[in-house]
């Protein structure tokens, strides 16, 4: 994805490793976060755009369904926020989409299990709840970064943990 130069260093310069949340809450992007995790883990192709932020390509968002490739995704986002050392974790995925209550269930299952407090909940107006908070928030949304306080690529710890290289834009 190319932005103008002003935004993506704009961009650049809200961007915060995983390692500075210690003590810190954040908001996730859920699905944004959970898709392009799952696209890094099962091989399809993810971009480290000009901005500095990773993106898929796949664009499913509005079609969405679990795969072999979710609990392994869940499971890698989890481990870096319980590694952080993160106070508090808020999930939000967007009501819409179509089994959002389940997966939301069996994110916060997970949280319970790799001891990572806070929740995971839907939400009919998630990018507003995303653009409002008063904390990092991890997403690759563009829109949402741009507003957000700081940002965390949270695909980008993943692809780091795992040794995957993104394509380059």
């Amino acid at each position: 994805m190319a932005v103008p130069s002003a935004l993506a260093a704009a961009r650049r310069n809200k961007r915060v490793p995983a390692e500075r949340l210690a003590g810190r809450r954040i908001a996730i992007d859920g699905y944004n976060v959970l898709i392009t995790a799952e696209s890094l883990l099962s091989g399809a192709s993810v971009y480290l755009c000009d901005d500095g932020f990773l993106r898929d390509a796949r664009g499913i968002f509005r079609r969405y369904r679990s795969s072999e490739a979710t609990v392994p995704a869940i499971s890698e986002v989890l481990s870096i926020l319980k590694e952080s050392g993160v106070a508090g974790a808020e999930v939000i995925l967007d009501q819409q989409i179509s089994r959002s209550g389940e997966l939301a269930a069996t994110i916060q299952g997970m949280m319970v299990d790799f001891g990572v407090p806070g929740f995971a909940t839907t939400a009919r107006d998630a990018d507003r709840r995303l653009k409002v908070a008063p904390h990092p928030v991890a997403t690759g949304d563009g829109a949402i970064i741009d507003v957000a306080l700081e940002a965390v690529d949270l695909p980008a710890e993943v692809a780091k943990r795992r040794g995957i290289s993104p394509l380059i834009l």
